[in-house]
């Protein structure tokens, strides 16, 4: 776990979308719920609409429309649906969903997947809520959490992070307690995993001398999320920390003038997830919320989104990093505003990650964190780059690949993204990772014709395309793979398809024309502008002919690069990923 100074709210200019994001929608929900008040939530319908429209045909949910399904987002759909009292349409196919997330013994975010205590933590307590019934093979999962727990006595986010003696992380370590605690809901008997005294231990050594909790051994600075995290799992071992009144005189400490919660000293915004974790924290402490419900739920209302659910600060001021990124790759390099959207981007981090958060306080994700380095956000503070490296050679798994954000699964996605980062860093792969793992992790994922986004999944193009970057950046690739790649999904009336070769998107065919640029592989710059030209809407670029609307200000930005591509204005354009 990479550490950096202690983060302030970040300086500059931030660009938001103003719509609501899930994670917020769940923690401001449940901290509702939580205090008996969700009948004071505004715009309960809508909210219900806003949750239910992120379930996808296959019966999971995504974290956005278009997105495929996780267990992370079906988790906090379904959880949020019942706490505002609705019922979860259709649950049939979501059950059969996770059931192929299952790897025989634990749960993977996705079918094909690595499983990790994230997913496995997700899915244990989607299945016992909603479907009262254990995963598939009871025992095989209580050997699984069982293999968690490392030799300093804290848990990690597999057994392979716990086997190769990383550092424990009290996020892992709630995650695989509260799965337990789930699995024991439909089976009683279910035996505890653990060296129970060794883990209660562990967690109170990450009580940090001001009072709050800490992720780890490596982080120095006390944050809400991980004194929530540690409390809630001492609460669940019949435990509490060392010094329970510190914990208590440091959450209280984190109350701004109007009695809601920041999440660490310096950060002054008073945001959705400090409320959930403080509340989350008071009561695994045995301490009353009741003072507290008032000023909570008058900042949730502020948080929540005219057109339902809700966003961590409010609406109009709730930048995010993607937005921000996207608004400042398609504007001139001139634009009087890049300096101040730099600033942000480059300030939009948490103090013991040298990653950049999708928001503010949330933790560092690595597309997120491609976007702002593509942005320019490294030019701003001279530190982060050497501060990025050093995480992203702590993000990498023990498989070789990168997950979304620390302890998640592996996937082509966020290892292509971690390996771009690096390469717009001007930093080489074999000075920050062990680039032998990398390769096996792109070849673990190989399939007969082409590569798959996880090892399970079915082979894409763009899977492929990012597996081809990366390889070609470990001097591994095959001469003529993309050439024969790219033809096969090349769409006869311009534009390239993900499956196949009949209906072409907007980001299949950017990463497309991305690595053929890479490999001086010509693309036909008329076909491609007809293309874009099928995209273009009154309200911005769609994502692909078909859809009605424009994509938003990510949709915009790809189609604005291609644009400048075509007409020669951009020669080296950065191979951003979403999906």
């Amino acid at each position: 776990m990479s550490a950096h100074p202690a983060a302030r709210t970040p300086a500059g200019t931030a660009v938001g979308t103003g719509e609501a994001d899930l994670w917020c929608t769940y923690a401001a929900i449940r901290t509702a719920a939580w205090l008996d008040r969700t009948g004071e939530l505004p715009g309960r319908g809508a909210t219900i609409g806003y949750l239910g429209s992120r379930r996808n045909t296959d019966g999971g949910y995504a974290w956005s429309k278009g997105m495929a399904s996780d267990a992370w987002a079906t988790f906090y759909c379904t959880q949020a649906m019942t706490e505002l009292g609705a019922e979860v349409p259709r649950p049939g196919p979501t059950r059969e969903w996770l059931r192929r997330t299952w790897s025989g013994d634990a749960y993977a975010m996705l079918p094909g997947q690595t499983p990790d205590v994230w997913a496995t933590h997700f899915s244990v307590r989607t299945v016992a809520a909603l479907y009262r019934e254990a995963p598939p093979d009871r025992d095989r999962l209580v050997d699984w959490l069982r293999a968690l727990q490392a030799p300093d006595g804290g848990l990690g986010w597999s057994p392979d992070h716990a086997g190769a003696c990383a550092d424990s992380d009290v996020r892992a370590c709630f995650y695989g307690v509260m799965a337990w605690r789930a699995l024991r809901t439909v089976a009683p008997d279910s035996p505890f995993p653990w060296d129970g005294p060794a883990l209660t231990r562990w967690l109170r050594e990450q009580q940090h001398a001001e009072g709050g909790f800490r992720f780890g051994p490596s982080a120095s600075t006390p944050c809400m999320w991980a004194t929530y995290r540690a409390t809630a799992t001492l609460h669940e071992l019949d435990a509490a920390p060392d010094d329970r009144q510190r914990c208590l005189d440091w959450i209280l400490a984190r109350r701004n003038s109007d009695g809601s919660f920041v999440r660490w000293s310096g950060y002054e915004v008073a945001d959705v997830w400090a409320s959930f974790c403080a509340v989350g924290s008071l009561r695994a402490l045995g301490a009353d919320t009741g003072p507290h419900a008032g000023p909570v739920l008058r900042r949730l209302r502020a948080l929540s989104c005219p057109d339902g659910g809700f966003t961590y600060r409010e609406p109009d001021r709730a930048g995010d990093a993607l937005s921000t990124a996207a608004t400042a790759l398609m504007s001139a390099a001139d634009d009087p505003r890049q300096k101040r959207w730099r600033t942000w981007l480059a300030g939009c981090r948490l103090p013991n990650e040298g990653g950049v958060m999708y928001m503010p306080a949330r933790g560092s994700e690595v597309r997120c964190t491609l976007w702002a380095i593509a942005a320019g956000a490294g030019t701003v503070d001279p530190a982060a780059p050497l501060e990025v490296a050093d995480w992203l050679a702590d993000l990498q798994n023990p498989d070789g690949g990168f997950g979304y954000w620390e302890g998640r699964g592996s996937d082509l996605v966020s290892t292509a993204a971690a390996v771009e980062t690096l390469r717009l860093l001007g930093i080489a792969a074999h000075e920050v990772l062990d680039t032998a793992r990398l390769a096996g992790f792109v070849q673990g994922c190989r399939a007969d014709h082409g590569y798959r986004h996880v090892p399970g999944a079915p082979p894409t193009l763009r899977a492929g395309l990012q597996a081809l970057r990366i390889l070609d950046r470990l001097d591994r690739g095959t001469p003529g793979e993309l050439a024969g790649l790219l033809e096969h999904h090349r769409v006869p009336g311009g534009g390239f398809a993900n499956e196949g070769s009949r209906m072409p998107d907007l980001l299949s065919t950017y990463e497309a024309v991305v690595t053929a640029d890479r490999q001086r592989i010509p693309v036909d710059s008329a076909r491609l502008t007809v293309f874009l030209d099928r995209l273009a809407r009154p309200t911005g670029t769609g994502w692909s002919p078909l859809a009605p609307g424009g994509g938003g200000v990510l949709a915009d930005c790809l189609g604005t690069l291609l644009r400048e591509r075509c007409a020669g204005d951009r020669t080296d354009l950065p191979a951003l990923t979403l999906s």
